[in-house]
């Protein structure tokens, strides 16, 4: 086996490793994949006697990662100035009660950091502030690693990771429900929609549940934040008279970064009912009742949902 064989061994058995680090800094899936990559032609291209020279392999790629996506954060933020209303990370779907796999991406979403009630908040942060703050408190990354990563000093390293800290500490979701009681406040939601009574679906919602829609323009949900049980609980009911219900409640259901999702196909509609695009929507609960729903029905980001029967997309 040459040194490069060996190397390629190591690499592999840390990619689940690089790929959490990466999604958990980028929010995309095939951003992730990229830098993780990339970090091994970087790796690859070094000659024998400088990867000799590098003491922690698993340190030396999560700072080449870091570096990668940090770029990579900075090019979205550009990017989303033009975004067509709200913007949610790139979900990983997951089959539900299917036995864990070797997929990374699989491998990253068993960790509570990863739900995406945790990555929208996430987002909320500079590109500088997420980088410290994911790489310090997540992946315990040095602060003197992380300011040569931003290009920093050291102590300049340590606020952003602390600005980041305290942007988030009144934003963090609730601790994840185990899934009987995720699969349990779904199904009353569901049967309380199709009672048709407004006062009972409102009474499955949290107080200050929100509904979060993103479809950069290019699909039917809501453009603005939804807030409150009551007018979460209007909008579920608008949809059902623009759109075939039985539709609305065809959805799979998936795990989505780890918690109960479902994913509608998409709907041709008919007979005065609009057309149905396809969704995927996640649910985080809290005290027994839904505190947000997340609506992705960008086109873009649901290629590696595959409909039953299917290959996934890539």
């Amino acid at each position: 086996m040459s040194t490069l064989d060996g190397v390629a061994e190591e690499f592999a058995a840390l990619r689940p490793h690089l790929t959490a680090v990466a999604y958990r800094l980028t929010g995309s899936v095939s951003d992730a994949e990229d830098a993780v990559q990339e970090s091994w032609l970087r790796l690859s291209a070094l000659d024998e006697a400088k990867r000799t020279r590098i003491v922690d392999l698993g340190a030396w790629l999560t700072t080449v990662v870091g570096r990668i996506c940090l770029d990579r954060l900075r090019s979205a933020a550009v990017r989303r100035e033009k975004y067509v209303g709200q913007w949610l990370p790139e979900p990983i779907v997951t089959p539900l009660g299917a036995p864990a796999g070797d997929d990374p991406l699989e491998a990253a979403v068993r960790d509570e950091g990863v739900r995406m009630a945790a990555m929208v908040v996430l987002d909320r942060l500079t590109p500088e502030q997420r980088v410290a703050f994911v790489l310090h408190d997540a992946f315990a990354v040095p602060f003197d690693e992380i300011a040569d990563i931003l290009g920093v000093t050291t102590a300049t390293a340590r606020q952003h990771a602390s600005r980041g800290r305290r942007a988030l500490e009144d934003a963090q979701p609730p601790p994840r429900a185990d899934l009987a009681e995720q699969q349990e406040v779904l199904d009353r939601f569901m049967r309380a929609l199709a009672s048709g009574d407004v006062r009972a679906v409102a009474e499955v919602l949290h107080p200050e549940v929100v509904l979060i829609g993103d479809s950069g323009g290019k699909a039917k949900t809501a453009v603005q934040v939804v807030a409150g049980a009551d007018k979460v609980a209007r909008f579920f009911f608008g949809l059902l008279r623009l759109y075939r219900p039985s539709a609305l409640t065809a959805g799979r259901p998936v795990l989505v970064n780890g918690d109960l999702g479902a994913y509608t196909p998409p709907d041709p509609g008919g007979d005065g009912y609009r057309r149905l695009d396809a969704r995927l929507q996640t649910f985080t609960v809290r005290d027994g009742r839904i505190a947000a729903i997340y609506d992705q029905a960008n086109p873009d980001k649901l290629t590696r949902v595959a409909e039953p029967g299917t290959p996934p997309r890539t």
